[in-house]
This record gives C-alpha cells, sequence and structure tokens, in this order.
C-alpha cells in the first residue's frame, strides 16, 4: 500500500473540484472587532473586516466577560485538571449551569467541550436510556447530530426539510408504543430558515415523542433574554432536551444541553462524550456565565435589537443590487455563488483587493450547485463596513460576470 499516494489523490480531488479551505491567518483586535490583522503566507500583514464569524454580537471581547476570564484566571490558573467526574468540577461550572438552566426555564443543564459534542454524545446516548427508540432527523440537520444519531444505533427515520407533512407520515407509520425523538433546528444556519417549532411540538404530542432542538444559531441571539427562537415564540415548556452553543453569540467556548433534572443525570452519568472529556478551563466557564448573564438583560436586548437592524439593511443592499441572496427573516445573510471555483475567487478577490474576509462555503457543507458567501453581520459592524461590503460585492459581481436574481424567501 503506497500511504503517500492516496494522501495526494485525496486532496488532489479537493483541489480539482475547487474546494479545498485553505485557512486564513488572522488576529482578532481587543476592542476593535469586526476588525483584524491578516498574516499573509509571505510573512506580510494586513487590515482586514471579518464578515464571517459567528461571534454574532461580539461578547467575545465584552468587558464583562473579559474581566470574568481575568478573575477565574488569577483565582484558579489555567486548566480544569481533569473530567468533571475527577477533580473537573469547580464552582465556575457549576454557576455555567445555572445560568443555562435559567436562561431555557429546564431543571437542570450539562456543559460540554462544544455543542458538536454535546449533540453527539447525546444522541448517541439516548438509545441506551430508551431501548427500541426511534430517531426522526431533519436531512439538513447538523453534522453533528447526524453523528450522534448515525452511532446510536438504534432506528432512524430522515424526513425532508421542514416537511411536517412527511414527519407526520413516518410517525403514523411505527409502532405507537416505540419510543419516539424528533430532532431538529430552530436556525438553519447555511440558509438562514426557522424550523417548524410549534408544529413539530404538536406532532410530538401526538404521537407521544420527545423533542430535541438545536438552538446553536438561536441562542444569546432571539427571545426576550436569548434563550433561542423557542422562547421567542413561547415555545420552551415544549421542548424536552435543547442544545446549545457558548461559542458562537456568546463568544466564548464550549456546548451544552438544558433539560429535566432526570434526563441530565442520565446523559451525564451514561455518554462517553462527556464522561471521558476534561472539562473546560475554569476561565473559559467564568467568561461564558457571564456573557450569558449579560445577554439575558435589557442591554443585551438592545445587542439584539441592533444585530437584526445591521442585517436587515445589509440584506436590502444587496438585494437592491439584485444579487442572489436568501432571506427568511434571520440574521443569516447567504449570497448563492453556485459554482466552488467562482465562490473560491470571489472570497479570495474580496480578501485581497478590498480586505473583506468571508470563507467560501462549499460542499459537503451545502449541496453541489448552491456554494455561497455567508455573511454575518453584527452590531458592530457599522456603516462604513456595510458601504464598503456592498461596493466591493456590487464591483466583484460584474467584473466576474455572475447573474443577478434575487433568490429571497
Amino acid at each position: 500500500m503506497d500511504y503517500v499516494s492516496h494522501l495526494d489523490n485525496a486532496l488532489n480531488k479537493l483541489h480539482e473540484e475547487g474546494r479545498y479551505r485553505t485557512f486564513i491567518d488572522i488576529e482578532r483586535k481587543k476592542g476593535q472587532f469586526p476588525h483584524a490583522t491578516w498574516r499573509k503566507p509571505d510573512g506580510s500583514e494586513a487590515p482586514v473586516t471579518v464578515w464571517c464569524g459567528n461571534d454574532y454580537l461580539g461578547m467575545g471581547q465584552h468587558p464583562d466577560v473579559l474581566k470574568a476570564m481575568h478573575d477565574a484566571l488569577d483565582a484558579t490558573g489555567a486548566g480544569s485538571g481533569g473530567t468533571r467526574n475527577i477533580s473537573g468540577t469547580t464552582v465556575y461550572h457549576k454557576r455555567l449551569e445555572a445560568e443555562l438552566a435559567d436562561l431555557h426555564g429546564k431543571e437542570a443543564a450539562l456543559v460540554f467541550t462544544s455543542a458538536y459534542i454535546a449533540n453527539d454524545a447525546t444522541l448517541s446516548t439516548l438509545p441506551k436510556l430508551f431501548p427500541g427508540l426511534i430517531i426522526y432527523s431533519d436531512e439538513l440537520n447538523h453534522a453533528s447530530m447526524i453523528e450522534g444519531v448515525r452511532r446510536n444505533g438504534g432506528a432512524k427515520r430522515i424526513f425532508r426539510h421542514n416537511d411536517v407533512a412527511h414527519l407526520r407520515e413516518l410517525l403514523s407509520k411505527d409502532d405507537p408504543s416505540a419510543p419516539k425523538l424528533i430532532a431538529f433546528e430552530s436556525v438553519y444556519s447555511m440558509d438562514g430558515d426557522f424550523g417548524p417549532i410549534r408544529e413539530i411540538c404538536d406532532l410530538a404530542d401526538e404521537f407521544n415523542a420527545l423533542t430535541y432542538i438545536d438552538e446553536v444559531h438561536a441562542v444569546g441571539m432571539y427571545g426576550a433574554r436569548g434563550a433561542g427562537v423557542a422562547e421567542r415564540d413561547n415555545l420552551m415548556h415544549r421542548i424536552d432536551i435543547i442544545n446549545g452553543t457558548l461559542a458562537k453569540a456568546y463568544g466564548v467556548f464550549g456546548g451544552y444541553i438544558a433539560a429535566s433534572s432526570k434526563m441530565v443525570d442520565a446523559i451525564r452519568s451514561y455518554a462517553p462524550g462527556f464522561i471521558f472529556t476534561t472539562s473546560l478551563p475554569p476561565t473559559v466557564a467564568a467568561g461564558a456565565a457571564a456573557s450569558v448573564a449579560f445577554l439575558k438583560t435589557a442591554e443585551g436586548q438592545k445587542l439584539r435589537d441592533l444585530h437584526q437592524e445591521q442585517a436587515a439593511k445589509l440584506k436590502l443592499r444587496l438585494k437592491g443590487m439584485g444579487l442572489p441572496i436568501i432571506d427568511h427573516g434571520s440574521h443569516i445573510v447567504p449570497v448563492i455563488v453556485g459554482n466552488p471555483v467562482h465562490t473560491k475567487m470571489l472570497s479570495d478577490m474580496l480578501l485581497e483587493r478590498f480586505g473583506i474576509y468571508v470563507q467560501p462555503i462549499n460542499f459537503p457543507t451545502v449541496p453541489r450547485g448552491t456554494e455561497r458567501l455567508r455573511f454575518t453581520p453584527s452590531p458592530v459592524h457599522g456603516k462604513q463596513e456595510i458601504d464598503t461590503l456592498v461596493r466591493s460585492m456590487d464591483e466583484l459581481w460584474a467584473a466576474c460576470a455572475l447573474n443577478r436574481a434575487d433568490m429571497a424567501g
């Protein structure tokens, strides 16, 4: 076996298809985000504006968050020193889980090293707790949910994206006495569309199924206290397990689930992805707790309102130029290019000519033919940044002779 040639073939295939992923080396500037420094491969530097980050509200530089992290670092040092069961549970972890349980109106919460691990570990563990469990999963669920469902060894049913009628059809075909769980998202990050939470909860009630929602792109962003779309729509009490992240709107790191005390206790006790992983550093837990607490307040709501205003302004400007954007009313702004080579070319030109950093999104993250640039405006993207982006996109779209057709809706 020539191992090197197999590696070469695998990597060359990505290059040929125009979807080889290049990491851009940037250094964020505290207090100046979304501005950063791009460290080029030749060693030189250039200023850039980050337009594809998931620190949606700029909380990664918020004074409350930084102070909490500094205080925890001074008090405890760097790492946690172990798994949650073996010396890795601190007052900071307990405080964070209490904040998250309160946020979602649940009895308990459980913190993981990422929302990916939280999804994978929880969904792969549930069949151990409910033998014969059937999981009904939206076809566009995140890779972490797909992996968790795949690995659990139980029965699964995939329903067409946001298709409640198809979900009902699948539910009605299975044994009424079998345990069931419906797994879906509140905001799907690539198109920015919303899941039909109320309708899915109605089906769950009718067929006696548990509900599992991924609110990763919604926590901090929607609802009176930032608990997500389920809070905004007054539906949190109808969701059995809520998954969220601390690495996007909260600007720090880590993931979690919130549920009943017994559900959390069972996952804590049976999920290898939780049991055998070193816990978050106390500094991270402290910063995340401070961020969650801040975004529950009226000041947090002001940030959410401003964020929605900025996203609406950008979408309106891009639509006005006839660019093919998808607009489902969320904060995510995808511009469809439809070709991986063109998408990468546009990304490179935006970076090199205009100092605008936005990564190309290609297959397998999105279906072939829907390759895109995915912009994530924030409250700290001001008028000047938006003006520069719009002018640059207009110029490059014309220079590359790409079609202008509105895909809104």
